[in-house]
């Protein structure tokens, strides 16, 4: 069946159908490119494969690098002995240390705090890269840092704000 126009019926609905496509993939590419993320991990972690995963899902471009010398790069990068976790990234000036979810990430980079970076202290069950089938999340932390200064930068279960 066609209209007046000469379209008929199936192209409309077909041009109908790929228009929530066009929208989606419009959106992107006006939006900034997320920046690189470094993770900076021991080559035996397994959970830290799970952290980057987690980031790539939420958009970041990761390049991680294996380091036997964790320690000398979290002391070089000023991160605090009490936030220390089993992996380091860099990403846009800013330290982030440990199982941080990629939504605190973005705000971090959103806000631009006068700060060193974020840490999630531990290794807390159910935080990304902690996460898994049987494993019951727990609420931790994040926390914004500095030279001189540690605060709360939000509580999370899993990846989403508490």
């Amino acid at each position: 069946m066609q209209d007046d126009h000469g379209l008929s019926r199936r192209a409309l609905l077909a041009t109908a159908a790929g228009f929530p496509v066009l929208m989606s993939l419009s959106g992107r590419a006006g939006a900034d490119p997320l920046p690189l993320v470094t993770v900076s991990k021991d080559p035996s972690c397994g959970c830290c494969n799970g952290w980057v995963a987690h980031l790539e899902a939420a958009g970041f471009p990761v390049r991680v690098a294996e380091s036997a010398d964790l320690d000398g790069l979290k002391q070089r990068l000023g991160v605090p002995a009490a936030l220390a976790s089993c992996h380091t990234a860099e990403v846009d000036g800013y330290v982030v240390e440990g199982h941080v979810p990629a939504t605190a990430i973005r705000r971090l980079l959103a806000e631009r705090p006068d700060a060193t970076g974020l840490a999630v202290p531990g290794m807390p069950a159910g935080s990304p890269g902690m996460d898994g089938p049987g494993v019951e999340p727990e609420p931790y932390e994040a926390f914004l840092f500095g030279p001189t200064t540690t605060q709360s930068f939000g509580r999370f279960l899993g990846s989403k704000d508490i």
